[in-house]
């Protein structure tokens, strides 16, 4: 968001980043309960999501669709081919790219993950009283919107710089 615009000043903002920020963490934190034994890191995790989204792809194409530098990518997917989830193999005629796939246990680890977090969710909603569930339901469509939006602020700063300013000016 730009400075100065309407959106900026709305605090409902500020408590939904608040609120997406805790959801986050509480997964994380609950998903380590849950599965206490050594799980890939949430960075790997997204890594193979996205692979597995993409049905393969060349590890500058995860940089950029993940938004992370090259070199964070070829760290990821070092230990993710040593713990043999994905693959690297020459990318088509030219031998000198690479192309990366998951293997069944890249497949399976993605697929146990979404499965841990559904589950999670579904029993935290069960906890939940009966209205909040209610409301969280019905807010789905909006909440994928968002996430659309978020995406689509990720894909349009690389046309265009989005300035974000910090609520709270750092010190020097």
């Amino acid at each position: 968001m730009r400075s100065g615009d309407e959106t900026s000043r709305d605090p409902a903002g500020a408590e939904l980043a608040d609120v997406v920020s805790r959801l986050r963490r509480a997964m994380r934190r609950a998903a380590r309960a849950a599965s206490p034994a050594p799980t890939l890191s949430v960075a790997q995790l997204e890594l193979l999501s996205c692979l597995g989204e993409q049905g393969g792809a060349r590890p500058g194409q995860l940089a950029r669709l993940l938004r992370l530098a090259p070199s964070s990518v070829a760290t990821l997917v070092n230990g993710l081919r040593t713990a043999g989830l994905v693959t690297r193999d020459a990318g088509g005629e030219d031998r000198r790219t690479a192309w990366l796939r998951l293997t069944q246990e890249g497949e399976d680890a993605v697929t146990g993950w979404k499965a841990l977090n559904e589950e999670l969710l579904r029993a935290a909603l069960a906890a939940l009283p009966a209205a909040s569930g209610s409301a969280l339901r019905a807010a789905l469509p909006a909440l994928r919107e968002l996430a659309g939006a978020v995406d689509a602020l990720a894909d349009e700063s690389k046309q265009r710089q989005v300035r974000v300013t910090p609520a709270v000016a750092p010190s020097p």
